[in-house]
């Protein structure tokens, strides 16, 4: 739910497919790294997992990991 409601339409439009799809398959430590995510702003979130289709990594550390992996499957998703 709070991966679809976010207050950004784009964020409801990365983390909800994203969470729909690979939250299931996310370790208990993904999971709590998932949480911390979810607390960012969406202000934040979304150029932080933009610049990564341009090869760039910003974010806060810990975190780069799930942002990459959010962002790589958003851009697949994007392609198909």
């Amino acid at each position: 739910m709070r991966s679809w409601r976010r207050g950004m339409k784009e964020m409801d439009l990365i983390l909800g497919p994203f969470s729909d799809s690979e939250l299931r398959s996310l370790t208990p430590e993904d999971l709590d790294l998932y949480e911390r995510l979810l607390e960012e702003n969406d202000q934040d979130l979304y150029p932080w997992i933009t610049a990564r289709t341009r090869g760039e990594h910003p974010g806060p550390e810990g975190l780069e990991p799930l942002l990459d992996r959010v962002a790589a499957f958003s851009l697949n998703r994007l392609r198909t």
